[in-house]
């Protein structure tokens, strides 16, 4: 162990004893989620003075749009943009600002869920027992260290307010889809809690092993044993099976092959005042992913090509993070920081050809320490600023140095302008890392990527806060892009460089009106510029980088608009119309790959929910509900090869007790 790793493990240890309270992970008065925003600063921090763009998506208000998965949530999102690979539990993808897929931190109550490197697969993330999910788009390795590059999906867990309460929601519909949840709440001021199960399972696209089920745990349990001390617990575990029929272009020949996923993501976050002014707080955070592949061979016959292969993995992020927040004046908050990290992975895989055998396998482990401070100042009414630093110090790639930086100001007209820079890192996979196969040798000495980005944005308040409007401007310049090449430059040498870069701009605009306090609507539409400036070993028009070409999968064009009108006090109506414009991939069934677009569609997706019964008193209450997903039957794939799900409607209901 060196010498920094003792010294932290000694102050984390000794902080246990004394940890602190408010609220880092959480805001104390939870009446007031609408106009406080936890992620952009790890702070309970009003909205308006944040110079981060923030989007929030309420939990209630998703589960009366019935949408059962984080990765439908998000489409919304301005600037985001989600990729699933065809049949329900396909991996799925998310693109923010135009970065890669691995440059999106993803938070359950602060504990990533993210693989070492970044990679992350939203195909089993569910909305049940969820809060609310706040997206914080661009760099905040600041605060969270590697893969927030572009972004930061936080998931935050129910809170249990009053009498105990239950729910049991049932629903089924097109592919022999089958949802039931169960959950239950309740709380006082010195204890509250929430625990739910949620089964999803389906029959898929395909007319044969196209299978998929996912089980979810989850609970929380957050204490204040007295004013000056708080902690939480947060638990959720998933459990998925999916059966594919389809090969790596999407042809349907594959009878055997599906993959398992197990996924436990816990945290602990103690505070305590020491002082009025002066708070420390202590997250101990792990996530546990162990899973495997098989793909066997079809049969005795099947014996051309490569026609078997097996996996299996089982990575883990652990951390503990101290911080104190000085409050030195109203608004004004000093936070100090250092956070321990430990990553492990181990696999083994096994191929099968009629060339041969060959095995690979994994037992690797490293360990980051991160060092940082942030300033969040309201020195004049109406003024926001936010200044931090970090110091990352990675087991691999040695230090990296980040910062942020941005402030925010409110005319008197209600217009608030604000603008901020920052820099990111994402680490390198450990496959990249120490990968040591017949077909790959990892690079030990690789550098992080990179990225340095900066924003302007106004937002507009109008008819005291029934309709508002918001604009942002972006940059962002992605470099050290790792790339992966056949052609080493001397035997032996690793297959893994810094070599490429992509530079990303845009513009979003979102719009959102009350004309009634029963009818919202509300709209986005971002406009993307995603290029690459240096195709590092990439050669050809076929290549995953050809420079002045788009980054793949990116949309130039999105667009999202809805509403939603609550009636008669006892249901709900809610429509989402979305347009996904072209996007570049590439047909993988010819050598080299052939450059193909994408075209644009548009995906229509209806939901109602009515009180059939109230509940009174002991007495439950009933709720139909329905969901039509792709109203108007679109056929598009979001993969080349890859067709995504036709109209899908499901009809169910939920019991109140």
């Amino acid at each position: 162990m060196t010498r920094s790793s003792i010294v932290l493990s000694i102050s984390v240890l000794g902080a246990v004893v004394h940890v602190s309270p408010l609220q880092g992970q959480e805001p104390r008065d939870t009446v007031q989620l609408g106009p406080v925003v936890v992620t952009a600063t790890r702070l309970a921090t009003p909205r308006a003075s944040i110079a981060a763009t923030v989007t929030v998506l309420d939990g209630d208000e998703l589960k009366a749009r019935g949408i059962r998965y984080v990765m439908d949530a998000l489409r919304e999102v301005p600037g985001l943009t989600v990729v699933q690979s065809g049949s329900f539990g396909s991996l799925t993808s998310v693109f923010l600002r135009g970065g890669e897929s691995d440059y999106v931190k993803v938070l359950v109550d602060g504990a990533p869920i993210n693989d070492p490197g970044g990679a992350v697969d939203f195909a089993n993330l569910t909305t049940d027992n969820v809060e609310r999910i706040e997206i914080v788009r661009g760099p905040v390795s600041v605060l969270y260290g590697s893969d927030a590059v572009s972004g930061v999906v936080q998931i935050f867990t129910r809170q249990g307010r009053g009498s105990a309460r239950g729910e049991l929601g049932v629903r089924g519909g097109t592919y022999g889809s089958l949802d039931v949840d169960v959950g239950l709440s309740g709380g006082t001021e010195s204890v509250n809690y929430a625990f739910a199960f949620a089964r999803s399972t389906t029959d898929g696209l395909h007319q044969f092993n196209s299978d998929y089920d996912n089980t979810v745990w989850s609970g929380l349990i957050r204490a204040r044993p007295d004013p000056r001390t708080d902690a939480q617990l947060s638990l959720r575990y998933s459990d998925s099976e999916f059966h594919f029929p389809t090969d790596g272009i999407g042809e349907v020949v594959d009878e055997n092959a599906f993959r398992l996923q197990d996924r436990l993501t816990g945290s602990l976050d103690i505070g305590r005042s020491l002082t009025d002014r002066l708070e420390a707080r202590l997250l101990l955070a792990l996530s546990e992913t162990d899973g495997g592949l098989d793909d066997r061979a079809d049969g005795p016959s099947d014996t051309l090509g490569f026609f078997g292969f097996s996996s299996v993995q089982a990575v883990a992020r652990r951390s503990a993070d101290l911080r104190l927040n000085l409050y030195a004046t109203e608004g004004n908050v000093v936070t100090v920081g250092a956070q321990l990290e430990e990553e492990t992975e181990r696999s083994f895989s096994e191929s099968h050809s009629q060339f041969g055998s060959s095995t690979a396998s994994l037992d690797v482990n490293r360990s980051n320490y991160g060092y940082y401070a942030q300033v969040h100042a309201t020195p004049l009414a109406g003024l926001g600023i936010t200044f931090g630093a970090r110091l990352e110090d990675n087991e691999r790639f040695g230090s990296f140095f980040t910062y942020r930086g941005g402030a925010t100001y409110r005319l008197a007209t209600g217009t608030r302008v604000r603008a901020s820079i920052g820099k990111a890192f994402k680490e390198p996979t450990f496959f990249e890392n120490f990968a040591d196969s017949p077909f790959a040798r990892g690079n030990p000495d690789l550098e992080p990527e990179r990225t340095t980005s900066w924003e302007v944005g106004v937002e507009q308040v109008l008819l005291h806060g029934r309709l508002r409007l918001a604009a942002t401007y972006f940059e962002q310049r992605f470099r050290d892009l790792i790339q992966f090449t056949f052609t080493v430059p001397a035997p032996g040498d690793p297959n893994y460089f810094n070599v490429a870069a992509a530079n990303a701009s845009g513009v979003e605009v979102e719009i959102r009106a009350v004309p009634l306090p029963e009818f919202t609507v509300g709209g986005s539409y971002t406009r993307l510029g995603a290029d690459v400036v240096d195709a590092g070993f990439d050669a050809g028009p076929g290549a995953g980088f050809v420079v002045g070409e788009r980054l793949l999968r990116r949309p130039t064009h999105t667009l999202a608009f809805g509403g939603s009108y609550r009636f008669l006090g006892r249901g709900s109506l809610s429509t989402r119309l979305s347009y996904v414009g072209n996007r570049d991939d590439r047909d993988f069934s010819t050598f080299p790959a052939t450059p193909v677009v994408l075209p644009g569609y548009v995906r229509v997706d209806v939901a109602a929910e009515v009180g059939v019964v109230q509940r009174r008193g002991a007495l439950p209450g009933f709720t139909a509900t329905v969901r039509v997903e792709n109203l108007f039957d679109e056929q598009y794939e979001q993969v080349f090869g890859f067709p995504s799900p036709r109209r899908t409607v499901l009809v169910g209901g939920r019991v109140g007790f």
